[in-house]
């Protein structure tokens, strides 16, 4: 089996409150590990339902969780939890939902993925093989504008129109079919900072393009408020900036009431606030950032959907 240790997981059942007979979702099922610690929670009445969209995610859990009754796997991107969960939670209320953002160990892991620079593969980066547009193809037909503008804003790196420019003389030359390739051209383009490779922040970029992630997290956030029971939990996990912005937002906007109708004496039933923030923001302690550095950069968030 593939490892993966999952981050956060003592906050993640502290904020989702595991009920014994409750049904929960685990959005983002990756190798089973938070979806592991809330099964242990629950009792024989519980159940867990686990999505992911990468096939080789639900083919190891399939393999993992062989035997366990109370979980049911679905190979779906949680941009479509509304519908899975109509399909398949059977009427159950759903007492809470975990979204854990970002790429699992086995994806960066694997070079035939294209996921990491470290390791020479084909350009692909799709969470779904099946689905979509690889970056190796996206980069051969994108203008520099459009590279520019992808590796601006998901990617954050400064450097945006250097990377781009670099890129599109690479590709006048070969195509740039290859991990290694592209992170060569960054490497030339782009000084090292921080004692990172120069391509972190640009493969992070394109990642999150080919994939779609934030429109995915945009979408997956209100689907698990709607499919939520009252004093259902949502947990979040992000792991950079613009996904945890995302997430503050969200929860801020829906536990808040608009200011003007606030100003009325009798508050009017759809303005009423459908979350609740539960704590402040969580991050890992010390210790398990020792144990797994992959854990320095996760943020918890946590909310209740009101009654």
């Amino acid at each position: 089996m593939d490892e993966h240790v999952p981050v956060l997981v003592e906050e993640v059942l502290e904020g989702l409150a595991p009920k014994a007979d409750g049904l929960y979702i685990d959005a983002t099922f990756g190798r089973g590990g938070h979806t592991a610690r809330i099964l242990e929670a629950l009792g024989g009445e519980g159940r867990v339902l686990a999505l992911d969209r990468d096939p080789q995610a639900i083919a190891a859990g399939r393999v993992r969780f062989a035997t366990e009754m109370r979980l049911t796997l679905v190979q779906a991107p949680f941009a479509d939890l509304r519908q899975v969960v109509h399909e398949h939670a059977r009427g159950r209320p759903v007492a809470g939902v975990l979204l854990d953002l970002g790429v699992s160990s086995p994806q960066l892991d694997e070079a035939g993925r294209g996921f990491s620079f470290s390791k020479d593969g084909p350009l692909d980066m799709r969470m779904d093989p099946s689905c979509g547009e690889p970056v190796a193809a996206w980069l051969a037909r994108a203008d520099v504008d459009e590279m520019r503008e992808v590796i601006a804003t998901l990617g954050e790196e400064r450097y945006a129109r250097r990377v781009a420019q670099a890129i599109a003389a690479a590709r006048t030359r070969a195509p740039i079919e290859r991990t290694g390739q592209l992170a060569q051209v960054i490497a030339g383009a782009v000084r090292t900072r921080d004692g990172k490779h120069p391509a972190t922040r640009t493969f992070q970029a394109l990642r999150m393009h080919v994939n779609d992630e934030l429109g995915q997290l945009e979408r997956g956030l209100a689907a698990a408020l709607d499919v939520l029971a009252p004093g259902g939990r949502l947990a979040v996990i992000a792991f950079h900036s613009l996904e945890d912005r995302m997430v503050k937002q969200f929860m801020q906007r829906e536990s808040s009431v608009d200011p003007v109708l606030a100003k009325l004496p009798v508050l009017p039933p759809h303005a009423a606030p459908r979350l609740r923030l539960v704590g402040g923001k969580r991050r890992a302690s010390e210790a398990e950032i020792a144990r797994n550095p992959r854990a320095r950069s996760a943020v918890l968030r946590v909310a209740e959907r009101a009654a």
